[in-house]
This record gives C-alpha cells, sequence and structure tokens, in this order.
C-alpha cells in the first residue's frame, strides 16, 4: 500500500522527533556520567551537530574580566579556529547574541551587518548561514553556541533554533556543574583564611613527590615554621587583626616561592612550604630569605605598624628522612629547636648547622 504524503510527512515528523529526542537522552546520560566539561561539550555539541546537519559547529565562552568571548569548542569540515582563538566584546553575531542575551538565526549572512568577516578570512572558511544561542542560567550568560552551514537544502528552521536553545541549557548546567565541583574542591584543599593548600593537602603532595622523587632522581625539601609570639597579636589586637595578618603572611609566601613549590597552612600559625627538586642547602637558603622577609614585612593595623618573626626548621629527603611523616616531625623538632634558641631563625640537620639571617 502507497505511503500518501501527509502520511510521509507525518513519518518524517515523528522520525525527527525521535532523533530529538534520543539527543536529549544522550545528554541526560553525558551530564549524569562525567564531571568533565570538555568530554560533556564535545559530546554534546558533536550530536546536536549531527542532528542539525550543520557542517561546522563551536562553542565560545566568556573570559572574566574582558567579556571577550574565547573559542571553546570547533569543528569544521576545513581549519577550524584553535582553542584560545578569541572574539572581542562585541564581536560579530557572537558577540551581539551575549551583548543582549538571544538568539539569532541567519539564513543569509551576506545580507547581515552584524556579522564578522574576520573569523572566515582567518581561517579560510565560507559562511552561509548560522545559528547562534546564548548559554546562559539565571541572567547570567556564559558564552554561545553557533552551528553554521547547514547540510539540509531547506536550511536551518525554527524548530533548530529551538533544539539548539534547549541544548544550550543543558550546556549551562554542564558548566555549573563543574564550577560548582570545582569550587568544592577548592575548598576541601584549600585554606580559605590564607588562599594555601590546607593540611588535608600536605600528605597527598607529599607522597606524590616523594614518589617522583625516588622514581626519577633527585633532592625533595621542606620547611616548617612558626609564627613567634603571634598569640600576643590575638590577645592585644583581636582575632580580626590577627586573620588579616595570617592572609598577607600567605600572600607573602605566594610572591615569594616558585609556582612548583608548595606553600601550605598547617594550622593556626604553623606553615610548611613543600620543595620539589631542591636540596636540603637550597631549601635553607629559601628558608633564610623567607624568614628575612618575614622579618621586615610591616603590616597596617590602622595607623599602627605591627612586625612578626618566625622560627624555621627545615628537612629533606632522602638525605634526612626516608618518609613524608619522618620530614615532618624533624623539620618540626628543628622549628621547635629555633624556638628554645631565641626564635627569629633557620635551622637544618647538618653538623648542627643553626643558621643566623639576622
Amino acid at each position: 500500500m502507497t505511503q500518501t504524503a501527509d502520511e510521509n510527512s507525518l513519518v518524517s515528523t515523528l522520525s525527527r522527533r525521535n532523533e530529538e529526542l534520543g539527543l536529549l537522552v544522550d545528554i541526560g546520560k553525558a551530564l549524569a556520567s562525567s564531571l568533565d566539561l570538555e568530554e560533556i561539550l564535545n559530546t554534546v555539541l558533536n550530536e546536536a551537530g549531527k542532528l542539525l546537519k550543520a557542517d561546522t559547529w563551536s562553542l565560545l565562552l566568556r573570559e572574566a574580566g574582558s567579556d571577550d568571548l574565547i573559542f571553546k569548542i570547533a569543528v569544521s569540515p576545513g581549519t577550524p579556529p584553535p582553542p584560545g582563538e578569541r572574539l572581542s566584546k562585541g564581536e560579530g553575531i557572537a558577540g551581539w547574541v551575549v551583548a543582549h542575551g538571544e538568539p539569532l538565526l541567519i539564513s543569509d549572512v551576506a545580507q547581515e551587518p552584524r556579522f564578522c568577516e574576520r573569523i572566515d578570512r582567518d581561517f579560510k572558511h565560507r559562511t552561509t548561514s548560522i545559528i547562534c544561542v546564548p548559554i546562559k542560567s539565571h541572567d547570567q550568560i556564559f558564552g554561545v553556541i553557533e552551528m553554521i552551514n547547514t547540510l539540509d537544502k531547506e536550511g536551518f528552521s525554527d524548530n533548530d533554533l529551538n533544539i539548539i536553545t534547549t541544548v544550550a541549557d543543558y550546556v549551562a548546567i554542564a558548566i555549573e556543574n563543574a564550577r560548582l565541583f570545582e569550587k568544592i574542591n577548592e575548598l576541601v584543599i584549600t585554606d580559605e583564611l590564607t588562599g594555601l593548600f590546607n593540611a588535608r593537602q600536605l600528605h597527598r603532595i607529599l607522597k606524590y613527590e616523594i614518589e617522583r622523587s625516588e622514581r626519577y632522581g633527585g633532592e625533595l625539601s621542606l620547611i616548617f615554621f612558626d609564627l613567634d609570639h603571634f598569640k600576643n597579636v590575638n590577645d592585644t589586637y583581636g582575632h580580626l587583626v590577627g586573620s588579616r595578618m595570617l592572609s598577607e603572611i600567605g600572600q607573602l609566601l605566594k610572591d615569594n616561592l616558585r609556582l612548583s613549590d608548595h606553600p601550605i597552612r598547617y594550622g593556626g600559625d604553623e606553615f610548611i612550604v613543600v620543595l620539589p627538586s631542591t636540596s636540603k642547602h637550597d631549601a635553607f637558603i629559601v628558608a633564610t630569605k623567607l624568614c628575612e622577609k618575614l622579618r621586615n614585612f610591616e603590616f597596617l593595623v590602622n595607623d599602627t605598624v605591627l612586625t612578626m618573626t618566625g622560627s624555621f626548621g627545615v628537612a629533606a629527603f632522602p638525605d634526612d628522612v626516608s618518609s613524608t611523616e619522618e620530614m615532618i616531625k624533624l623539620a618540626d623538632s628543628l622549628m621547635y629547636e629555633v624556638k628554645a634558641a631565641g626564635r627569629n631563625n633557620v635551622k637544618m640537620l647538618q653538623g648542627g648547622i643553626l643558621g643566623t639571617p639576622r
């Protein structure tokens, strides 16, 4: 029995609806099965691009501070813009969509004054039609999704626009989830007051660095220091001033250490610095400089200038110890020897050497 034109149209519509439903199911699975944002975004956009029969698609995210749009993902039969390529704030159709928070369906970009030819020119591409939708949640716009040049002879449709708008809502959820997970992870491993790693993260760092030292050779050192008479600051000026001082000491450490070093707030007014690929002698030099920096740092409290000193102990693997626990214990013990000898100094194990940075 031959199907009528209406029946063919109905079958085609039902088939399309099944494909759309399948896309949404796949997106839901991707969101539920992974916290890897890049993996989720690639899965979502690949499936959406296939459904809409687009030959090119991309995702651009807003850069904090500048509001430029940065290409995160771009897929094209030619040479797509690489990750990191950017559009200036307000540039092109994508810039307009972010600025206004509204989607656009452009059937012929040649007739569209908002279209920016620069990307086409730079990457030898020819855009004819485009769907661009904002990725947003609670009036916050994260970026845009673009579908470019449909392979369908009928061109992009309003239904395509609705589908990509729905996809963008899922992408916004994925971005929010990823950022929330990142924030929670930071809170778990980071001391909120100083922005340094916390004691919970210390043992993971030491375990990793010792394993790396054993595998590839090289030395690992650790500095343990405690502030001298810090209790007097809290008792005299209050805990708010003490907290501010700890926060500034955290920044002092960040400003005076390498990116590869690991400054840690161990607890209270105790700090640890893990120094990968660093000999005991070099760690002693670092500790001496930190001791001097701390001694000369001026903490301004209202109109009062406060100063602070610290007592430092230095231990090294494998020169001094054979485990993480021994390393912390030794550096701590040496720090207390400095305190007993008058504070404001540095000590390491080597013939009883006591540094004299004064």
